[in-house]
């Protein structure tokens, strides 16, 4: 199957997908310093780049959109249906690099949790961002 858009508008619309400062990534951010909590942010010193860190909990937090890392049997995870081995080798390897990073960072005594986008949409945003504060208070 073709694709339904040109590749000049395929191009422009995947060149406005940001890698950082995602709109999730901006929903914990600002939960975390509601809370009082006080964190650095992507982090290139550390493997992967995480998206949160609270170094005086010594805790990193990755917040991964479903599709780009892989986050099977969610709705938001659909294998594109042109070039399918392509994504499908794309995310495999996302998935791989996401998981020896995070090997490393846990070597080093890194507390990691990994938050996914599915679970900020706003039914569900609440209860995961309660259940972070839990985790983070005790």
């Amino acid at each position: 199957m073709t694709d339904v858009h040109s590749k000049a508008t395929r191009s422009f619309n995947m060149s406005r997908i940001r890698s950082k400062n995602t709109k999730p990534e901006l929903i914990v951010r600002s939960f975390l310093f509601a809370n009082g909590f006080r964190y650095r942010v992507h982090d290139f010193h550390l493997p992967g780049k995480p998206d949160i860190v609270l170094p005086k909990h010594k805790t990193l937090i990755f917040i991964n959109g479903c599709f780009w890392h892989g986050h099977r049997n969610c709705r938001y995870y659909k294998i594109p249906r042109t070039r399918t081995k392509w994504w499908i080798d794309k995310i495999d390897k996302n998935v791989a690099n996401d998981s020896a990073k995070k090997m490393r960072l846990k070597a080093d005594g890194w507390k990691i949790l990994t938050i996914w986008e599915c679970k900020l949409k706003p039914t569900k945003r609440e209860k995961t961002l309660l259940s972070l504060l839990n985790y983070l208070l005790k």
